[in-house]
């Protein structure tokens, strides 16, 4: 089957390209490349030694998809496109609103225009705003606390009414969690355009030296030290989440928890970093971002019951990946 994989240069993107291909599926990307490069599809090729087809366009635009769907035979999408940043969605949530709900929009009449019953929604723990953990499918979501996690929150709305008005079709909403590491082959990881807003590679970069310090996003939250707690979960697991996905759709919409089940501090990760890698992340306390929650987890067992998936990778294995990356693709990180 041809799968048009929506952000497939990106990070979690690129490394669900591999494991779709790995899996026996066709793979189509289309990605704009605002927070992703080109060597990225270049280097899927490499580690697979598969073709995949690339179109460098933004989703948004509705004549471009169209022409995709009118030019291969798309027989599933997974969509990843879209802006994922919490403190960057606060200031700038007109540009998250529109790139986020627009593409979801575009891509979904492109499916019912083509034919095309097969979707996957990369979506986020967000939704589930400040509600109590661990978090679980069937919770009502509370208000968001960012409007990217609102985007979030209104492409769900939007797939699922669309689903129950269109029975033949079969979505998935896959709700990540922190996807973290690298693969290990470590040809691609995460590589963001400037300074990154994830943890995890900011954390490499200051290890590496090319970011001075780590700032620690608040202290006083009610966790085990303070810090901000979250799900990390290895990217190659979360790939292989979508190949689940993807293989055990039905008819309707549904929704799934991505994520270990396990919460890590912002503390603790750095502390497991340091234990993996053999080196010190210099770190300072800043005040907390706007958004931000206290803690996050899954309940991950509907994942486990109804795709056979489970995580399997552990936090040290996710840093010692995420490092492996950041010291071997010099060329990656500073080209476009």
């Amino acid at each position: 089957m041809n799968i048009l994989v929506t952000g497939g240069a990106g990070y979690i993107g690129s490394h669900t390209c591999i494991a779709l291909l790995e899996a026996g599926y066709s793979v189509i990307i289309a990605d704009n490349l605002s927070n992703s490069k080109s060597e990225i599809v270049i280097k899927i090729m490499e580690i697979t030694e598969k073709e995949v087809t690339f179109y460098e366009i933004d989703v948004t635009d509705a004549e471009a998809v169209d022409n995709i769907f009118r030019n291969s035979k798309i027989d599933g999408v997974i969509h990843f496109a879209g802006f994922k940043a919490v403190g960057e969605s606060t200031e700038k949530p007109l540009d998250y609103y529109y790139n986020n709900i627009v593409s979801t929009m575009v891509l979904i009449k492109a499916c019912q225009k083509f034919g095309v019953n097969r979707f996957v929604f990369s979506s986020s723990a967000t939704v589930y705003g400040d509600n109590k953990v661990p978090f679980v499918e069937s919770m009502d979501l509370l208000l968001t606390t960012n409007p990217y996690g609102e985007t979030k929150a209104m492409s769900e709305r939007i797939l699922i009414d669309i689903a129950k008005a269109n029975p033949a079709l079969s979505v998935s909403i896959l709700r990540y969690f922190n996807p973290v590491g690298a693969h290990e082959s470590g040809l691609i990881g995460e590589a963001p355009n400037g300074i990154p807003n994830n943890l995890l590679p900011y954390v490499s970069q200051v290890a590496k030296g090319k970011l001075e310090k780590l700032r620690v996003f608040g202290n006083d939250y009610p966790t085990v030290d303070g810090t901000g707690v979250r799900d990390y979960i290895h990217v190659v697991d979360l790939a292989e989440g979508h190949v689940a996905a993807l293989d055990n759709l039905k008819e309707g919409a549904h929704v799934y928890n991505l994520g270990t089940g396990q919460g890590t501090s912002v503390l603790e990760l750095v502390k497991a970093f340091e234990e993996a890698n053999g080196i010190k992340v210099p770190y300072i306390i800043v005040d907390c971002r706007p958004g931000d929650i206290a803690s996050c987890y899954a309940d991950t067992s509907k994942a486990k019951r109804e795709l056979g998936w489970t995580a399997k990778r552990d936090i040290i294995a996710m840093c010692r990946d995420a490092w492996r990356f950041e010291k071997n693709n010099k060329e990656l990180q500073n080209s476009k």
